[in-house]
């Protein structure tokens, strides 16, 4: 049998009893969502649509709060509409004929203080949400340091301190990335599930991303960035650190996805967006060590 057809169908035998406790309702991971209020940073991308999707199918939550920024002469609900008009959703959909209605878009931007969320959706949201997953993030290789600094690091200061806000948080899901700890000095090394050392204080990349014009921003970015090959690793590391030492005594959960690639069987077989076609969550065409890890959007909850 081929080598990678062999680590498959292992990997499938291992879910087995996964898929029949999802099939009968009862697997420990439902029970968990069950009623659940959850809020979603990045939801309108690759991965955010999956999981809205995957929570709905598979898990009996009460609804999902979804930060979206008005764009291209589009309202947050238009956005939400056509959102849902992704091939992704097409299963879900037969299954909760009604699921727009429990989806709740909320004006915001994960660049801006507070997550650009008015007072009244702030307060909303840390009085029913039980559980926030921040997926948003600028992805680009090349993103300016003060954008990606922005969205990044700050976006995640205040995506935290949302959670601590909460009245009745569960769990703080971060999605950060397993190229973090991608330094020079971790080549050909494992990545292991530990905080690693922060190149900067999160506070001091903020203070010179508000603060530092953009001319002199990209003058000492090569020095900044120094040991790692682009702004996203270097800012996603920084990111981890905001979590780790702001978090405190809140559930809090970190994610280290690697190459994102296509669905293999769920919901949509060979399933993608346009989020996914180049660099961090899709195909690069820079040469990567023969042993890159890459994550498969499966059949996982």
């Amino acid at each position: 049998m081929d080598p990678a057809l062999a680590v498959e169908m292992e990997a499938l035998s291992r879910q087995k009893a996964m898929f029949e406790a999802t099939e009968r309702g009862d697997s420990t991971v439902q029970q968990f969502y069950k009623d659940s209020t959850v809020f979603l940073t990045g939801a309108s991308g690759f991965l955010g649509k999956q999981l809205v999707e995957k929570l709905f199918r598979a898990c009996n939550i009460r609804k999902i709060f979804i930060l979206l920024r008005p764009k291209k002469n589009m309202t947050i609900q238009e956005r939400l509409e056509e959102m849902l008009q992704d091939p992704v959703f097409s299963l879900v959909k037969k299954k909760k004929p009604n699921l727009a209605e429990n989806i709740v878009p909320v004006k915001g931007d994960v660049a801006e203080i507070k997550l650009g969320l008015s007072d009244e959706d702030w307060t909303m949201i840390t009085n029913e949400v039980d559980i926030i997953f921040h997926v948003a993030a600028t992805t680009r290789f090349d993103e300016a340091l003060r954008i990606s600094t922005m969205i990044n690091i700050r976006g995640t200061r205040e995506a935290v301190l949302l959670g601590k806000d909460c009245q009745k948080l569960k769990s703080f899901v971060y999605v950060s990335t397993t190229y973090s700890t991608a330094t020079q000095a971790n080549v050909d090394k494992e990545v292991m599930e530990r905080f690693y050392p922060c190149p900067l204080p999160p506070e001091l990349m903020v203070d010179m991303a508000e603060n530092i014009d953009d001319e002199k921003m990209d003058a000492i970015e090569a020095n900044l960035i120094k040991g790692y090959p682009n702004t996203y690793t270097f800012t996603k590391s920084i990111a981890e650190e905001v979590v780790r030492s702001r978090a405190g005594d809140m559930p809090t959960c970190i994610i280290r996805p690697a190459v994102v690639i296509s669905s293999y069987r769920e919901p949509v077989p060979g399933w993608a967006d346009a989020s996914c076609a180049f660099g961090a969550s899709g195909v690069s065409t820079c040469p990567v060590n023969k042993d890159v890890a890459r994550l498969t959007v499966r059949a996982t909850h």
